[in-house]
């Protein structure tokens, strides 16, 4: 693209009501496959580290010790950190499409070296962690590209679901890397069989590649940066798509345009003065909804296994069978449930989701407490609950992109997803410290109800500044920093 080809004159566009107005049409489909992706390999590769870390520490892998085992995974998560605000930042600066790019490949060329760790001394384990590293920061870019391009481009009687089923297929690479590190740990020498694990997701990364070969940018995005001509182009080639498979699209009234002027780059200290000067209660919401779901699914998924173990006497062995069973609730929950966030609306269904999942967990500490509940009736009970956290964990990305200006979209994701992880990393060290060895589950049992509250405290938040932005163009939702009128 061409200097020539910005405009900084007023843009007057009806792009965003065009983009509004489609059916379902194969470039969404497109569209799903290929950005979608991200959630899954986040879900296949913590899970595989995870149940690969254990055999890391033997004498014919890597013979690391526990606690240079366990970092594997914090490293993992410091990187999505790292690259959600850094690739952020350029994806709203340089566009959803050339990130989206460039994180997955970022992912691919971590998670690939990290098979190729071939010694035991401390410079391969600054190798393997910087490797980690590097994999995770391509996830967190991920996260922050891909939801903003997703929402941008999804008509908005679609985005609702399409949001929380594609956030919940995290749980579905959950369940593909537990089957995948069993299958591979079990069906070849260890010494191998971990390398693989680490190259299966970077495997399916460059099918994925060869899809968003073919995706474009976001045509909201080109708008607000001058980009009319390129911005009018892709456009038409999405509208020509939903026309060849039989749509047929009505005239968008003049009225419906929006006029924009295009301005600077913006950047974090913009979003920062919007927080704490226009949007403090959205603000306020993103953040409790992020770090609410982030602390109470951080606390159970990376305890769950303790508990069983400890309290349950379940054996070590058996423990993944039950892991499966809990990602499988997860996964079912942002499936069915996903429609009714457009339906039903925003408001009902986010602040039930959280406001249910908590009161289920304070009911499921009583009867953990007293000793109602066995290995099965406990898994079902957190089945049950995560059924519906799940949805709203998910509704969580959807709030934070839905509810900020399109110029800053991708950072403020990037700065919620980045306070959930902080404080989710809280999350099993606490509950880890009141599981101990299983013999008082009184700590446990407060440590329920403090994650139970702390969900129905998210959805109290949610009913009292949630936004309903069901079917709304994201434009009403939030206004463009670049828009001078309608």
């Amino acid at each position: 693209m061409s200097t020539s080809d910005t405009v900084r004159q007023p843009i007057r566009s009806t792009i965003p009501a065009r983009l509004d107005r489609l059916h379902w049409s194969p470039f969404h489909t497109r569209m799903v496959i290929g950005l979608g992706v991200a959630w899954i390999l986040d879900g296949l590769e913590i899970t595989v580290a995870s149940s690969i870390a254990g055999v890391l520490t033997q004498g014919n892998t890597l013979h690391l010790t526990t606690a240079q085992a366990a970092a594997i995974g914090s490293v993992y998560l410091i990187g999505e950190v790292v690259g959600a605000l850094l690739f952020g930042k350029l994806a709203d600066k340089l566009g959803r499409r050339s990130l989206f790019m460039v994180t997955l490949g970022v992912y691919l060329l971590g998670s690939g070296l990290t098979a190729f760790t071939l010694g035991t001394g401390t410079g391969w384990l600054i190798y393997m962690y910087a490797t980690r590293l590097l994999a995770g920061a391509g996830i967190g870019g991920e996260y922050a590209a891909i939801n903003s391009a997703i929402d941008e481009m999804m008509p908005s009687r679609y985005r609702g679901r399409v949001d929380i089923r594609i956030n919940g297929t995290y749980w579905a690479g959950s369940i593909l890397g537990s089957f995948v590190a069993f299958l591979l740990l079990n069906a070849l020498p260890v010494s191998v069989g971990w390398r693989i694990g680490f190259l299966v997701g970077p495997a399916l990364a460059v099918v994925i590649l060869l899809v968003r070969r073919n995706l474009p940018e976001s045509p909201r995005w080109l708008i607000t940066h001058g980009r009319l001509k390129e911005a009018e182009e892709t456009m038409r080639q999405i509208e020509e798509v939903a026309t060849s498979g039989g749509q047929v699209l009505a005239a968008v009234d003049d009225s419906d345009a929006i006029v924009l002027q295009p301005e600077k780059e913006y950047g974090y200290l913009t979003f920062l003065r919007l927080v704490f000067h226009q949007y403090q209660k959205r603000a306020i919401l993103g953040a409790s909804l992020m770090i609410t779901q982030s602390f109470l699914y951080n606390a159970i998924f990376f305890t769950y296994a303790l508990v069983l173990t400890n309290f349950y006497r379940v054996s070590a062995n058996a423990v993944p069978a039950y892991g499966l069973a809990f990602a499988a609730g997860n996964l079912t929950g942002p499936l069915l449930l996903g429609h009714l966030f457009d339906t039903w609306g925003r408001k009902k269904m986010i602040a039930g989701t959280y406001i249910l999942s908590g009161a289920l967990l304070v009911a499921s500490a009583w009867m953990f407490d007293v000793g109602l509940l066995n290995a099965v009736t406990q898994t079902v009970v957190w089945i049950v609950i995560f059924f519906f956290a799940s949805a709203g964990a998910s509704s969580a990305y959807l709030t934070v992109s839905e509810i900020f200006p399109v110029e800053i979209r991708a950072e403020a994701i990037a700065v919620f997803f980045a306070l959930a992880q902080a404080a989710g990393a809280l999350g099993p060290v606490f509950y880890g410290a009141l599981i101990g060895n299983g013999s008082n589950r009184t700590g446990l049992t407060i440590g329920y109800l403090i994650g139970g509250g702390i969900m129905i405290l998210g959805g109290l938040i949610e009913v009292l500044y949630g936004i309903n932005a069901e079917r709304k163009a994201l434009e009403s939702v939030a206004r463009p920093l670049t828009q001078v009128s309608r």
